[in-house]
């Protein structure tokens, strides 16, 4: 009993991002102690395997109709090389040029907003191994993912990786049809279990149909990360597993291509 009560009411109203909150009394407090639920994550180094999560980026892809496809090509070949060095030393180095919605990538809040924190503002343990849990909302039975489907999970600071199984559509001109999204509902709805981060193997985490992004709004004004574009959800256990998706620290970028993947123990596979 080691917090005075304005000390506690100050942490429940910060954990669970409140805003415009008035008086917060603490009444009748009683200290339990109970053993965690979850099972520990086994991670130790021999132990452990990883599953890829994110797509190959390559010359010509479109991974958002309207935005343009990278170019990626030699800045210096190997060919070109070979007279700055020795005979039989060459090298390649390589030139990139793209947007940085481009493949599987992460939304940081200045994505959204214009003073919300951009790559080099995010702290590393915001992407990196993230306890997480896998919820399955397959796409042939809805594409609206309300907040139902997340509802008797534990999902308290914890990544939250969406399952819906579009990702079999990638690359081609289906992926970006009538996509699986958040409803804004499931958004308030995660916010107020107090997740850490959201991502999805779906074209767009929000409804594009319309112009609202309800989904972004909430979750990326909520400090609450989102990943797009995920793949490969459907081989990974519901839980039990460490998610990471780091990206470069760039400043004044709020979205970027991340390499996004999960630790599990071995044999959890």
């Amino acid at each position: 009993d080691d917090i005075s009560d304005a000390q506690l009411a100050e942490f429940i109203v910060a954990d669970m991002r409140l805003l415009m909150v008035g008086e917060v009394r603490i009444l009748n407090k009683a200290i339990l102690v109970e053993a965690h639920r979850r099972k520990p994550v086994e991670l130790s180094g021999r132990r452990s395997t990883f599953v890829d999560l994110s797509h190959t980026i390559e010359d010509g892809l479109v991974t958002y109709p309207g935005l343009p496809a990278p170019i990626i090509c030699d800045y210096l070949s190997r060919a070109d090389s070979r007279q700055n060095y020795a005979a039989g030393t060459e090298f390649q180095i390589g030139k990139i040029e793209m947007v940085a919605n481009t493949g599987t990538y992460i939304d940081c809040p200045f994505h959204r907003y214009e003073h919300g924190a951009d790559l080099s503002q995010v702290g590393l343990e915001a992407f990196a191994d993230l306890d997480a849990i896998v919820i399955r909302a397959d796409y042939r039975q809805a594409l609206a993912i309300d907040a139902a489907f997340f509802a008797e999970k534990e999902l308290r600071g914890r990544a939250v990786l969406v399952h819906t199984g579009w990702d079999e559509r990638w690359n081609t001109p289906a992926y970006f049809q009538e996509h699986p999204f958040l409803t804004g509902e499931a958004a308030e709805y995660l916010r107020r279990c107090g997740v850490k981060l959201v991502g999805i193997d779906s074209m767009n985490i929000d409804d594009t149909r319309g112009k609202s992004r309800p989904v972004h709004s909430t979750l990326l004004a909520a400090g609450i990360l989102i990943v797009e574009h995920l793949c490969n959800l459907g081989n990974l256990p519901d839980e039990g597993f460490s998610f990471s998706a780091i990206p470069p620290k760039f400043k004044g970028v709020g979205t970027f291509p991340v390499r996004a993947m999960a630790r599990l123990p071995r044999g959890d596979r």
